[in-house]
């Protein structure tokens, strides 16, 4: 079963509640976006030859460029049946969370619209899912990638799994969940966690029902652009203290030590969003935060 969004003037309608219950088709595909136009057609052009059936859910986080309808025409083109949700709070996690709510599959994958994702993608997350894995992450190359760039990464992130398997070691262009445990652990929500770094706070709350695995096959391409915004990184310090911090403390050091500092440099989740766009909506939003 599809949902389907064919008529512009209707993406962000009322919606009926939807059943929670499970349907055949195993995977969901969430994309939430700001201002990625000149990025969605290689994406979604990727995600149009994957080998096992998905629906499609577009989640527009208030873009002011025109992305929708980038967003839907390149789906009609390229055969894609999709659902175009409209997010008007700014940040991934407000976007992530409301096109989590339309997942009724099995599995669900977050997927950034600036990366691109080989044919059999989903394919790949499934072998590591159907394994009995709670959650699963694609390692990154460059779309030009080698194939001793690719084995490269992929020993990397083996390793790295092999010894801190209870941590999150790739980003949420890359990553896969069922949809049962991200459900349980709380999805994603602003008020729990509305930070950058939300790909390694969920993993850190889903670690905790099942394992993380990741695969020497799975992988993606993010676009190697240049950002338009600050750094969003954690500092050398704070990436120190996630690895050092054993499980059993783990909710402290996300919820008390680096939401704190997160917080204090105001690294919130509307912070991913690009900037070239947002002139004119910045001082909506001053006035909103003023409020």
């Amino acid at each position: 079963m599809y949902l389907e969004t064919n008529d512009f003037r209707s993406w962000d309608r009322p919606w009926e509640p939807l059943s929670s219950t499970v349907v055949q088709c195993s995977w969901t595909v969430l994309i939430p976006f700001f201002n990625e136009r000149d990025m969605l057609d290689t994406t979604l052009s990727s995600l149009a030859a994957q080998d096992m059936r998905f629906e499609l859910i577009l989640i527009d986080n208030g873009s002011t460029d025109g992305s929708g309808a980038v967003a839907a025409a390149s789906c009609r083109r390229l055969g894609l049946d999709f659902t175009l949700l409209v997010e008007p709070r700014p940040g991934k996690v407000n976007a992530l969370a409301k096109g989590v709510e339309r997942v009724r599959t099995c599995y669900v994958a977050t997927c950034d619209a600036d990366t691109a994702y080989p044919s059999d993608y989903l394919r790949q997350a499934a072998r590591l899912l159907d394994q009995g894995a709670a959650a699963a992450g694609a390692y990154f190359v460059t779309p030009d990638a080698a194939p001793r760039d690719h084995a490269k990464a992929a020993r990397r992130i083996t390793r790295a799994a092999a010894v801190l398997p209870d941590q999150c070691h790739t980003g949420g262009a890359g990553q896969v969940f069922r949809t049962t445990v991200l459900r349980r652990v709380g999805q994603f929500d602003a008020r729990r966690w509305g930070y950058v770094l939300e790909d390694h706070e969920i993993m850190h709350r889903v670690a905790q029902h099942g394992t993380i695995a990741y695969g020497e096959r799975f992988w993606c391409a993010p676009s190697p652009r240049e950002r338009d915004r600050g750094s969003i990184r954690w500092t050398l310090t704070e990436r120190l203290a996630y690895h050092l911090t054993p499980r059993p403390a783990r909710d402290w050091f996300f919820y008390s030590f680096l939401a704190n500092r997160l917080a204090g440099r105001r690294l919130t989740s509307d912070r991913i969003r690009e900037r070239s766009f947002q002139d004119m909506v910045q001082p909506i939003e001053n006035e909103r935060l003023a409020a």
